[in-house]
């Protein structure tokens, strides 16, 4: 029946906001009021998980998108943002902006979170594809699928971290194993966004013409100039992931890199840094009429919208279905595919690939030996095919699906279409290729 329910409660989110155009901040948290009663939570529960899934989830990425929105609002104002593409462009040619875009996603997702990554990329990724004159549902989504590859298979991700210490596995043989089965899922990713993704149009910045560029164009800063309030943050970000595993958390100086390390702190040197890029700046720019002004409107139906897709993911966390979905495969003997079911029913039920991964993780952990998964190397492929999992399927109770979609400007029907079958395509592809591995090292 909770199955029934979540499958009835996607079909409503569609319909409300496809065929009747309800806002998808009133359809989620309408549609996710209606499962809490649909699965018997007491109202208080309801009413809790509401609260908690908003702010849970905007406490961790409501301000990164508010000074992700204003970095990307002077990247583009100042011509900083074509100025960057123009320079890329050169480098990989306009018809590899995809691949490219989803090369750069695998990179940076491994120490910098999927919805950071993709809101920091979302101001190149614009301006290459509006320079390129291609779609932007394309790049959009390969970027997408490059950052939640190696968000779910490669450490020092925190969900894989987790996992491999859940399992006892050793991390570096994940290591070893995730770097070529991730990068293999996401050619797979890349075919399907060939294939598929790019036939729908999506126009990288309506508002914004030819001629507005090459005018921008005139007075825009250089391309190094215009990467600083992008690579800074990735780089403060990733400094901080690096070192924590190698240095001593007590040390001062570690201290201060953490604090700079820390998604807010570090887009918020990236801000100050955007500031930089206009030819002329003028304190206007920061009033509410102003560059600053059209970025907080802009990000506030997204941050409504990411805000209500947290409430969603939190009733059905607390509505138990997690736990009896995993309960009910656990008694099935399917080999690796075992662990990847139960990460991928989790994920798609609840939406978080961390909760997908230590839930399955913490199921598959009794199950270990029963199942003869005994030795480092079967340990590390099934934390591997967890991960592999929990990239199945994104959809409307996942955050990183809200923050893809509306920066890419794309509606609810089309975001399932190209969003979650996308995720399908990389986590399934994974899980065959550590099928494949299981049966060889067997």
């Amino acid at each position: 029946m909770t199955i029934l329910l979540l499958l009835l409660s996607v079909v409503l989110i569609v319909f409300l906001t496809v065929r009747w155009k309800v806002h998808p901040f009133i359809a989620l948290l309408l549609v996710a009021i209606f499962y809490g009663f649909g699965a018997g939570m007491p109202m208080p529960d309801i009413i809790a998980s509401i609260n908690g899934g908003f702010g849970d989830t905007l406490g961790k990425i409501g301000l990164i998108i508010v000074l992700g929105v204003i970095i990307g609002a002077f990247l583009e104002n100042s011509g900083g943002a074509f100025a960057l593409a123009e320079k890329v462009l050169k480098v990989i040619g306009k018809k590899r902006v995809p691949t490219a875009m989803g090369i750069i996603g695998y990179i940076v997702s491994i120490p910098v979170f999927a919805d950071s990554g993709f809101i920091l990329l979302s101001p190149l990724n614009k301006s290459l594809s509006k320079k390129a004159g291609i779609t932007l549902a394309g790049s959009a989504i390969a970027l997408s699928l490059g950052l939640l590859v190696t968000h779910t298979m490669v450490p020092p991700t925190p969900g894989p971290i987790a996992a491999a210490g859940i399992l006892g596995a050793d991390v570096g043989l994940v290591l070893a194993f995730g770097i070529p089965v991730s990068a293999l899922a996401l050619a797979a990713g890349l075919f399907f966004v060939k294939k598929y993704a790019a036939k729908t149009w999506i126009d990288p910045n309506p508002d914004i013409s030819e001629a507005e560029i090459s005018s921008r164009l005139k007075d825009a800063p250089g391309a190094v100039k215009s990467s600083l309030p992008i690579m800074v943050p990735i780089v403060l970000i990733v400094l901080k992931s690096v070192l924590a595993s190698s240095v001593s958390e007590d040390a001062g100086w570690m201290k201060f890199i953490n604090f700079l390390g820390e998604p807010v702190i570090a887009l918020l040197i990236g801000m100050f840094l955007s500031f930089l890029l206009p030819k002329k700046f003028d304190k206007n720019m920061l009033a509410t009429t102003g560059w600053v002004g059209k970025a907080m409107s802009d990000a506030a139906s997204i941050i409504l919208i990411t805000g209500a897709g947290g409430i969603f993911g939190k009733i059905l966390q607390n509505s138990g279905i997690a736990d009896s979905l995993g309960e009910a495969l656990s008694g099935i003997n399917l080999s690796l595919w075992l662990p990847f079911l139960i990460a991928a029913a989790i994920k798609t039920a609840q939406g978080s690939s961390t909760v997908a991964l230590i839930t399955a993780a913490s199921i598959m952990s009794p199950l270990m030996m029963t199942l003869g998964f005994e030795t480092e190397i079967e340990k590390a492929l099934v934390v591997l095919a967890i991960g592999a999992g929990s990239a199945v399927v994104s959809h409307a109770n996942d955050s990183f699906f809200w923050v893809v979609t509306q920066m890419s400007g794309m509606d609810v029907k089309t975001g399932y279409r190209l969003q979650s079958l996308g995720t399908f395509v990389i986590g399934t592809s994974a899980a065959a290729l550590l099928f494949l591995s299981y049966l060889l090292a067997g």
